[in-house]
């Protein structure tokens, strides 16, 4: 709390920090819990060198800076006030280097770090013979190979006539970096690098392709002792062209530490990042499991010590409770995933723009779109035309936002035998009668079920794979659950059949909110 407004003196870049969703600026606070994670050892090596490879602010170099300051003051040679002009000289020219994504944010982090938007100006910390000091940016070109960048796959269309524009060519990833970086060997790469491109997408608009994993991957290949870098948790189990990123970072045991925050705005106040934000420690020389920490309004929620892969998972659990819950499902019996009854895009080859008419005609069918049931020719059907005359269930492909507590999913909508649905919404089924498409209704409302399917889904998607880690039940009169009694109750059967604890109970019950009748709510309850 401000109490005296003459005496109260704001870091400029706490406060850079909260004017952008667009180049996500890191807060000092947050940079400094980042920090934490390294060393102390570090602070008080004179050899030590650093590299942030996406600098905005300057505030990872700047912080850094002011912890060797203070570590290099307890040995003899960099000791006394007497020693402080030697030890930033040393400090800037020998310990600290920075790559800006922009030419305005090298001007920004050379004021941040050197007090001087030139390394060489009359107001520098320190003297440099050149304006960059050790903080570069030049301009760097996409490489065009049939219509995409082969080094972050920008499209060409979208970025390839940019004048007077930003190319968004970072150098770190486009095999650009400055050459006095060729024969070093950096002990720490840390940052907040840029998040996503804009890419030219399949359907009449544009897509986010997410680009934060190119660093990371170039960071590992320059084999630095650490890398501390903070980006979107959406990799922990989804994203556009992460699934190999997502599949190295599972399998390794190099990951010491990750800090997961569900809601972004809990470390960077006022921006919201879909699925969260996440900071974690990669260290080279360390081989075992990983610490991982879950964070819940400003608070350390769960802590528990793991390997980030789980057998037959391939997403990253980011619960900690949820963990001897998966394992005890997905080792029961002979497991088969619910996903396999959960249709692909489009079902019925429609796609969501395709609206149907109020009024029935001859050749038309119960269409189930974003206004309801309309009606459709049933001659624009392209897929799955057998699945007309079978009953299923209709859900939504986005539904909420990935956050718990929630529903998870969104409403079920019946699809009674005659009816298809637009490429709003996946089928489930189909089903050979009634009775089971019900059954399965009621298994897709309980806690038990949507707790599993919150494993896949970090973000508003709920395609298929969402359910990949969800049993699979018995939905006729001979199944080991009675499903003519309510989603309660058949909750309580659930947790029997798998032999969950109470503890497990109480967790999954907190977290998971109760959903509305079929005949309720909204599309995306």
């Amino acid at each position: 709390m401000i109490t005296n407004s003459a005496s109260y003196n704001p870091d400029v870049l706490s406060c850079l920090a909260n004017l952008s969703n667009d180049e996500v600026f890191t807060p000092p606070d947050v940079v400094n819990d980042m920090l934490d994670m390294l060393p102390d050892s570090l602070w008080k090596n004179s050899s030590a060198t650093f590299l942030d490879p996406c600098c905005k602010t300057g505030v990872f170099l700047r912080e850094i800076a002011k912890r060797l300051n203070t570590g290099l003051a307890s040995l003899p040679e960099y000791a006394g006030d007497q020693n402080l002009q030697k030890r930033l000289d040393h400090i800037f020219k020998t310990q600290l280097y920075g790559i800006a994504i922009t030419e305005l944010t090298s001007l920004l982090s050379r004021r941040s770090v050197y007090c001087s938007k030139t390394a060489n100006g009359k107001y520098s910390v320190t003297t440099f013979d050149s304006e960059n000091g050790h903080i570069y940016f030049s301009d760097c070109a996409h490489t065009w190979q049939n219509g995409k960048c082969t080094f972050c796959g920008a499209s060409e269309s979208e970025y390839g006539s940019r004048e007077n524009l930003e190319s968004h060519a970072y150098q770190f990833i486009h095999n650009a970096t400055p050459e006095e970086f060729n024969n070093m060997k950096f002990d720490v790469i840390i940052g907040n690098p840029p998040y996503q491109l804009t890419t030219a997408g399949e359907d009449n608009g544009a897509q986010a392709k997410p680009i934060y994993q190119n660093f990371v991957e170039e960071a590992i290949k320059l084999q630095p002792k650490y890398i501390v870098m903070i980006t979107p948790s959406r990799w922990f189990s989804g994203g556009w062209g992460l699934d190999d990123f997502r599949s190295s970072m599972l399998n390794s045991d190099h990951i010491r530490i990750l800090h997961d925050f569900q809601n972004s705005s809990d470390c960077f106040t006022g921006v919201e990042i879909k699925g969260g934000i996440s900071y974690f420690l990669f260290d080279n020389n360390y081989k075992g499991v990983c610490t991982f920490y879950s964070h819940e309004q400003n608070k350390i929620k769960s802590v528990s010590n793991r390997f980030l892969h789980e057998k037959d998972c391939d997403v990253l659990i980011r619960y900690n409770e949820l963990i001897p819950i998966y394992r005890k499902v997905s080792t029961h019996n002979k497991f088969k995933s619910f996903e396999t009854i959960v249709s692909g895009r489009s079902p019925f080859g429609l796609n969501t723009n395709h609206y149907g008419s109020k009024q029935q005609g001859n050749g038309t069918i119960p269409y189930f779109e974003r206004n309801g049931f309309t009606y459709i020719e049933k001659n624009k059907i392209s897929k799955n035309q057998e699945w007309i005359s079978k009953y299923k269930l209709f859900i939504a492909k986005t539904a909420e936002d990935g956050k718990l507590p929630g529903k998870v999913i969104g409403k079920i909508t019946r699809g009674p035998i005659g009816t298809v649905c637009s490429g709003t919404y996946l089928t489930v089924g189909p089903f050979i009668n009634e009775k089971q498409m019900i059954n399965t209704e009621k298994y897709m409302q309980t806690k038990f079920f949507r707790i599993l399917v919150s494993i896949n889904k970090i973000s508003q998607d709920a395609y298929a794979k969402v359910y990949s880690s969800v049993p699979m039940q018995d939905f006729s009169d001979k199944s080991d659950i009675d499903w003519s009694q309510s989603v309660n109750n058949i909750d309580q059967q659930l947790y029997k059949k798998y032999n969950l604890t109470q503890e497990e109970i109480s967790f999954i019950e907190s977290m998971i909110r109760p959903m509305d009748s079929s005949s309720e709510g909204s599309e995306n309850e």
